[in-house]
């Protein structure tokens, strides 16, 4: 059977950096020749994406069978607003950390290495988003922990070393609470179609067993998420990485597991059941709380940021705890913002270390007398992060916020307020001793010129003008997202394009 135009748009997000990937492996020792690849692949993926999203905007929810076997016996791709909105921003991420990777010392040192690791991720990531069904879910899941390990420990020192074993271990034990998961729910429902799950799964005999497996399944998304109380791994691990790998596991990594939380929440155990909805809320509180405290309590840059990207994911679980449409269109607006500000703050982090020397604020200074575009370019992401207007941050956390208050969630909505402010706290701290204090005695200095300048900080600006788009032009970002929460909990829509229209 000839492959549908849908076909082709679900695969092409994963045949690209499937091939980057082997073409790349292949070519390790010829660096110009990978640089091409990677490039080609990059820009393929962007123009896949776009090509993906206006499918889904025009057409629905599309679905597409491999091997022509009928769901929900074969493999299934899916891709609904949300899936495809996440695949154009790994298409994004990827074109931005590819550019920016050319000016990095510890990438040029491992560049044969790389690219086909920096590929595979992406492949894991996009197959992740456009898995049909649990077992492949898994599958992508193990594809991005092999990729991000590898990336991990580039540039070989011990501290990165020791990262990675923590990194790994921890997260293996979260694939296999998945595995076990899997298993269970294969045996209570005859099937691992996510579609087919979704009908299946409120008429099993015994609803305990059925909690006990979303029990599972989220406890495992969970620790992949870095939720609380499972967010010990990546304060442990993020810091230690150089500054490309770091900026695309903040972007992307944890949001793998928030969009997991999302989808099984969404379409298999809708909040509304009693023993879930009141776990998502203590789980949203605890996240928040514990990655602003653990933030304002540090000085390194990279520790700082790191704990943000826990206390960010609280707010994603808040949308996704009150479940109505329009908190789970906040979720959706909050993961598609903090993927463009969690890597681009990473990202600078990456340029004020070349300048400035060090990740200790301690050590640094001056830097805005010096270079004046750096502290631009670290404002808008980071005053963004804190959520003011009129950047994209503000209409993240308004979404979230509101639907808390219009649901009755007056203490939720409120520590997702306080989390606002303190992390203000944080990037003003960053702001006044990097940039705004005088630089201590025989602190070096490292101007950012020609070449390095523009790999560097050219990808920090597109992303921070993406971030002023949002937060400027919001009215289709917002129609989006709301069109997105309304797709995700209505569910019917999911299901007919996989299942069809069997009863």
């Amino acid at each position: 059977m000839i492959a549908s135009r849908a076909d082709w748009l679900l695969a092409l997000p994963v045949l690209i950096p499937l091939a980057a990937c082997a073409l790349t492996a292949v070519l390790r020792g010829r660096p110009q020749a990978q640089r091409a690849i990677t490039a080609v692949a990059a820009l393929a993926l962007l123009l896949a994406a776009a090509l993906l999203v206006a499918e889904v905007v025009q057409r629905g929810v599309i679905a597409s069978q491999m091997g022509d076997w009928p769901a929900p016996f074969g493999i299934t791709m899916v891709a609904d607003l949300l899936a495809a909105a996440m695949v154009a921003i790994t298409a994004l991420m990827y074109a931005a950390i590819a550019v920016y990777a050319h000016a990095d010392d510890g990438v040029r040192a491992e560049e044969g290495l790389w690219h086909p690791l920096l590929a595979a991720l992406v492949l894991g990531v996009a197959g992740a988003f456009l898995a049909g069904d649990l077992f492949n879910l898994y599958v992508w899941f193990e594809v991005m922990l092999i990729a991000s390990f590898g990336l991990l420990v580039l540039g070989g020192g011990r501290e990165q070393l020791d990262a990675a074993v923590k990194y790994a271990v921890l997260n293996l034990v979260a694939t296999t609470v998945f595995l076990i998961a899997v298993g269970l729910g294969y045996g209570l429902t005859g099937t691992l179609n996510l579609a087919d799950m979704a009908r299946r799964m409120p008429e099993v005999p015994n609803q305990g067993a059925a909690a006990a497996v979303g029990f599972l399944l989220l406890a495992a998304f969970a620790a992949k998420a870095a939720v609380f109380p499972l967010f010990f791994w990546l304060p442990a691990s993020y810091h230690t990485a150089i500054a490309p790998v770091a900026a695309i596991f903040a972007g992307l990594l944890t949001k793998v597991g928030v969009y997991a939380i999302l989808r099984i929440v969404t379409l298999i155990y809708p909040a509304g059941q009693e023993w879930l909805a009141p776990l998502l809320w203590v789980v949203a509180a605890g996240t928040m709380v514990v990655g602003v405290l653990g933030a304002a309590a540090h000085w390194d840059i990279r520790r700082i940021l790191s704990f943000h990207i826990i206390s960010q994911i609280g707010y994603m679980i808040v949308g996704i705890a009150i479940a109505t449409p329009f908190a789970i269109a906040g979720a959706v607006l909050y993961v598609l913002h903090h993927i463009i500000v969690k890597a681009n703050l990473f990202l600078v982090a990456g340029a004020i270390r070349r300048a400035g020397g060090s990740f200790s604020l301690a050590a640094l200074g001056g830097l805005w007398r010096r270079d004046p575009w750096l502290g631009i370019m670290f404002a808008i992401p980071a005053l963004s992060l804190a959520g003011l207007p009129p950047l994209s941050g503000f209409w993240a956390k308004l979404f979230v916020v509101q639907s808390g208050f219009d649901a009755g969630f007056y203490v939720l909505a409120s520590i997702a307020l306080a989390t606002g402010v303190l992390t203000l706290y944080s990037m003003l701290k960053i702001w006044l001793e990097a940039f705004w204090k005088e630089p201590p005695e025989g602190a070096p200095v490292l101007p950012l010129e020609g070449r390095e300048r523009a790999l560097l900080l050219g990808p920090v600006a597109v992303l921070g003008i993406v971030t002023l788009t949002i937060g400027l032009w919001a009215e289709p970002f917002a129609a989006y997202a709301l069109a997105a929460g309304e797709q995700l909990a209505g569910r019917e829509a999911y299901i007919a394009a996989v299942l069809g229209a069997r009863p």
